[in-house]
């Protein structure tokens, strides 16, 4: 099996081409500076995954901005410090200001040339369409939760994924699903039949940081530490015929 053999790349963004863990700890700056004890990095990110999962499975049509909110008043909560509403929204429309990883637009229009590129992402479409601005390339198809008033790991976003990907060219056994999170994407695409391409933004820190443990090891029939690698590997293929 060779990179070269798919048609489509589709895409995580958050965690796999924006630094959403670097977002959301300085978009968190405000709260977590005034909790009364210190607080690690790794402490911040697996209190929001915990508080992001159960509100995204509790609450699936909620508008991400106003699903950040209530994350926000959880950890304030949580950790005993009082905010208010205003607070709270500010943290929901953040996502426009997460930084893209270094090697995100480079990659991404190298891929471009040989794939088609498409997003299946737990955001809302405001939010992505600032995002996108930074990623710049013009993907091929985009699908959010807001879309699918769902979120992943829910077996209803890869549903839609599956029934409306053919509207672009592309079939099931085309795809490369391509993404950081074993828990949002690999083991819901393992259960969908989907060839998988883990980027493992986090190789070289311990844990799972803002996404949840998953409950089995899925299997990721390709394994890159960032975007570079992985568009160096679709060059190398191509060089070598």
């Amino acid at each position: 099996m060779k990179l070269t053999d798919f048609q489509a790349l589709t895409f995580d963004v958050y965690g796999t081409l924006i630094d959403w863990e670097t977002g959301m700890v300085n978009a968190l700056k405000p709260l977590t500076d005034r909790v009364p004890h210190p607080l690690t990095r790794d402490q911040i990110l697996e209190a929001h995954a915990r508080h992001e999962s159960t509100q995204q499975r509790q609450a699936p049509h909620q508008h991400y901005q106003s699903l950040l909110a209530t994350v926000y008043r959880r950890l304030a909560e949580g950790w005993g410090v009082a905010v208010s509403w205003s607070e709270c929204l500010a943290y929901g429309r953040s996502v426009r200001d997460w930084p893209a990883f270094p090697d995100s637009a480079d990659a991404l229009q190298y891929l471009k040339q040989h794939f088609k590129l498409v997003v299946l992402s737990n955001v809302d479409n405001d939010s992505f369409s600032h995002s996108n601005a930074k990623l710049a390339v013009e993907f091929d198809a985009v699908y959010t939760a807001e879309d699918m008033g769902s979120y992943k790991p829910s077996d209803r976003n890869f549903e839609y994924l599956l029934a409306t990907i053919g509207d672009i060219g592309i079939h099931k056994h085309q795809i490369l699903h391509t993404a950081e999170s074993l828990f949002h994407d690999m083991e819901p695409a393992n259960r969908h039949g989907l060839t998988c391409c883990h980027i493992y933004r986090r190789h070289d820190q311990q844990g799972f940081g803002a996404t949840m443990n998953p409950a089995t090891r899925p299997i990721c029939q390709f394994r890159f530490n960032s975007m570079a690698e992985l568009a160096g590997a679709v060059r190398a293929e191509l060089t070598a015929g």
